[in-house]
């Protein structure tokens, strides 16, 4: 039953940028975030009161919970970065590129944090980071250093919300080996929550929750239920089956974002791109398997 909860953890995952891409048509991406997290952060802490890790809370030291925190920024910092670039690109453009975070948590803890790269992951890396470029238009990658300097570029923000998922790893593992999962990730949810709430009245942009389109708000709320439902069956598969399976299978949930795009947003794709793809797809098993 395990290997059905991991797909289905891969399916959830999936369908989360193509409904989070349907619902910021005409939607702001950080009002969208902000409601978004709402829904996600109730799943959590439903997920948190399941698993009878609630009670946990009391006891989290000030240290974890100081790196809960700055985990926490990180995530919000990644969905507000990852919905700037849906905005702005089309979904199968960007979700390979927040793949990359696989590659840059690897990198970040192989300095700071001294851990060992294996010859296989050191091949997983290469291949995954040569198989992103390929999916990228070579015209996209000429134009990065001035889309660097001026902002706005797809790229730009789907490889900052690939370095701040690789961050929110980083700090995880750092202050938070202490705490259940589920809660720590129940925590975070409540940070990213006031981040992104602080932001959307910060901007001025309260007012504009009441205008979103049924139709975009509705996607916008799927998005997050599908992120809810990925992490439950992630956690389900887990429990019954060996993380060496389960998680090449959670990680390859591309397959199903670049299937769907093609689908639903009619987005065509070049030999390059699929070779591309391909060698993502098997850099990334070769990681966590080998």
């Amino acid at each position: 039953m395990w290997i059905v909860f991991a797909c289905l953890s891969a399916l959830f995952a999936g369908l989360t940028a193509v409904l989070a891409k349907a619902g910021v048509a005409s939607t702001s991406s950080t009002v969208a975030t902000a409601l978004r997290t709402i829904v996600v952060a109730a799943g959590a802490w439903a997920m948190a009161a399941l698993t009878g890790v609630v009670s946990g809370v009391a006891s989290i030291d000030g240290r974890s919970l100081l790196f809960l925190v700055l985990s926490g920024l990180a995530t919000g910092a990644s969905w507000l970065c990852y919905f700037a670039a849906l905005t702005r690109g089309d979904v199968s453009r960007v979700a390979p590129i927040d793949k990359l975070s696989t590659v840059v948590a690897i990198l970040l803890a192989l300095i700071f944090l001294g851990e060992p790269v294996s010859p296989w992951g050191g091949a997983g890396i290469v291949v995954i980071t040569v198989g992103t470029l390929l999916m990228v238009e070579p015209a996209d990658l000429a134009a990065l250093p001035g889309a660097l300097r001026r902002g706005g570029s797809w790229l730009v923000y789907a490889l900052a919300s690939a370095f701040f998922a690789a961050l929110t790893s980083i700090l995880g593992k750092v202050g938070v080996s202490g705490v259940d999962a589920t809660l720590g990730t129940a925590v975070r949810t409540i940070v990213v929550l006031v981040m992104a709430w602080g932001i959307v009245v910060l901007r001025g942009r309260a007012g504009e929750v009441v205008a979103i389109p049924l139709r975009e708000l509705a996607f916008i709320v799927a998005s997050g239920a599908a992120t809810c439902a990925s992490w439950l069956a992630y956690y389900h598969a887990l429990r019954g089956g060996p993380a060496s399976i389960v998680v090449p299978i959670d990680k390859l949930s591309v397959l199903v974002t670049v299937g769907v795009s093609a689908l639903v947003f009619h987005e065509r794709f070049t030999r390059r791109y699929v070779l591309g793809l391909g060698l993502l797809c098997a850099g990334t098993a070769a990681m966590v398997m080998l």
